[in-house]
């Protein structure tokens, strides 16, 4: 197999990477015209492979498929295919990039350009190099999720790292150094875990393979299976972040620059959940099966806990990084309940949280570059001098608490329908996060926006064109796919079809009672 469609796909960020990191450091235009240039390039080339994919009853799991031999001693392979579930991450992927380009492109021009408060004394950051690690971020992102080698996966899991390392800690807030730090570490650490899985992967099944499609139902049951399923699952419980591994997620996003965080809260994370569902469930099921109560009730606990922190945040950035581990527990939830619904729903909740939550961040980004300040209590009234802003921060607003209409209210009832058929009583308290989100959004909303207009908001400018074509389009996807999500989900079903049979679980038969007249 020598499909090179995804091969292409996944070198285009890569080249475009390497040539805004050969410029010159006086050529920042060029290197964000450049950046801009090659992302929408890669959003063009993926709706070409996304309209070329079959979703048809008889279409291969995995198309696209490329497969050539990298270390023969080991048998591992340059493997890329993608399903269902990894062609819609791709594609939200890829959709968020140029927005985070044009959303950033002055803010890193100079000191009093930048978005946030900088650490007295520090020194002028390279503007061409923050845009090529955006670039090369997006290669590696793309490579996850298509990778079909574990061992090739296991390799951009932990590549992923560098150039968000380098994000954080270079371009973000007076504390960006301990916090890529925490970041760094904490998924190093998941990352030797998952290794040393990877590895006993390798050796018990004895295919001496690391192809996805050869492991699969060939790690023997009990205790071995069930190691290994850890290894793997805290890997990505760290990465998602799934309470209590999400400690890493609040600092990271307060202090990473606001593109940094889009991304690293819109995409990075959900490689967690979506190596839950391309390892975790048909490597491991019987493993799966055994942690899955536990699992649902950590996401639970992870729903409620983390919506009561975001209502008492007055760092604006950290709150957003609260609303996401709240997110993350509704995804948990739907792909550990074992139904069709609750994983496409979790799947269509990773993509539209992505869109949604990376909008929220590029606005508060905005704001925060008018104010130079985090906190709430600084703003007040700014929706009577910046009407456009308030307008976008409302929406993306209304999207993050799942209002009727936006997309994200699909994924989220599909989610709790899907729970609620398994396990009703968690899906009852995972209900009342979303009155909670109803809370911290609306206030977070009022205190900047509403009220009397302070000396300091009234010399805000509104947005101009640039910034707006930054957020509209991911706006008008969230509302486009709230009102017909359908094209999206005839992708998602057949590949969580499969996964819940890698798993051996169906859905539950429905439990009619008494029908009319007493007839069961």
């Amino acid at each position: 197999m020598h499909n090179p469609a995804l091969v292409i796909l996944v070198l285009i960020p890569l080249i475009g990477s390497v040539a805004v990191f050969s410029l010159r450091q006086e050529q920042a235009k060029l290197a964000k015209q450049l950046s801009l240039a090659v992302s929408l390039i890669v959003v063009v080339y993926t709706a070409v492979v996304g309209f070329a994919f079959h979703t048809d009853a008889h279409a291969e799991r995995f198309q696209f498929r490329g497969s050539w031999s990298w270390i023969k001693a080991f048998n591992v392979h340059i493997a890329v295919g993608v399903d269902g579930i990894a062609l819609v991450l791709v594609a939200m992927s890829v959709v968020l990039v140029p927005a985070v380009v044009l959303a950033s492109w002055n803010s890193f021009d100079s000191r009093s350009g930048a978005e946030e408060i900088v650490a007295p004394g520090a020194k002028q950051r390279s503007v061409k190099n923050y845009f090529a690690l955006l670039l090369l971020l997006e290669f590696f992102m793309i490579g996850v999720f298509t990778a079909t080698d574990v061992f090739l996966f296991y390799v951009f899991f932990e590549a992923m790292l560098v150039p968000m390392y380098f994000i954080i800690g270079s371009f973000g807030g007076p504390r960006r150094q301990y916090a890529a730090m925490k970041f760094f570490l904490y998924s190093l650490v998941g990352g030797l875990l998952m290794l040393a899985s990877v590895i006993g992967l390798y050796v018990t099944t004895g295919s001496r393979s690391f192809a996805i499609t050869d492991l699969i139902g060939k790690v023997p049951d009990g205790a071995t299976q069930k190691w290994l399923f850890l290894g793997f699952f805290i890997a990505f419980a760290i990465k998602a972040p799934l309470v209590p591994f999400h400690t890493w997620l609040p600092d990271a996003g307060a202090e990473a620059p606001a593109g940094g965080a889009a991304l690293l809260v819109g995409v990075l994370d959900k490689v967690g959940t979506f190596g839950f569902l391309r390892y975790c469930l048909p490597l491991f099921p019987g493993a799966s099966r055994y942690f899955a109560p536990t699992i649902l009730i950590l996401s639970v606990i992870g729903i409620l806990y983390a919506a009561f922190l975001a209502i008492g945040q007055r760092d604006m950035k950290r709150l957003v990084a609260y609303t996401s581990v709240a997110h993350f527990g509704f995804i948990g939830l739907g792909i550990f309940a074992f139904t069709t619904q609750g994983g496409t729903g979790a799947v269509l909740y990773m993509v539209n949280h992505g869109l949604s939550t990376g909008a929220l961040f590029i606005v508060v980004g905005l704001l925060i570059a008018r104010g130079k300040s985090r906190n709430v209590d600084d703003y007040g009234g700014a929706a009577k001098v910046t009407p456009i802003l308030a307008g976008l921060f409302l929406l993306t607003g209304l999207s993050a608490l799942a209002l009727p209409g936006m997309s994200t209210f699909v994924s989220e009832f599909l989610v709790l329908v899907g729970t609620f058929t398994r396990h009703k009583g968690l899906a009852v308290l995972a209900t009342t996060g979303i009155v909670l989100a109803a809370i911290y959004v609306l206030y977070l909303y009022q205190r900047t926006f509403q009220g009397r207009v302070s000396e300091k908001v009234a010399k805000f400018r509104d947005l101009n064109v640039r910034e707006t074509f930054a957020v509209a389009p991911l706006i008008a996807l969230i509302i486009v796919l709230g009102v017909y999500p359908k094209p999206i989900l005839d992708v998602i079903n057949p590949a969580v079809r499969a996964t819940l049979h890698d798993v051996h679980q169906s859905d539950p038969t429905p439990d009619l009672g008494t029908a009319v007249g007493g007839v069961r």
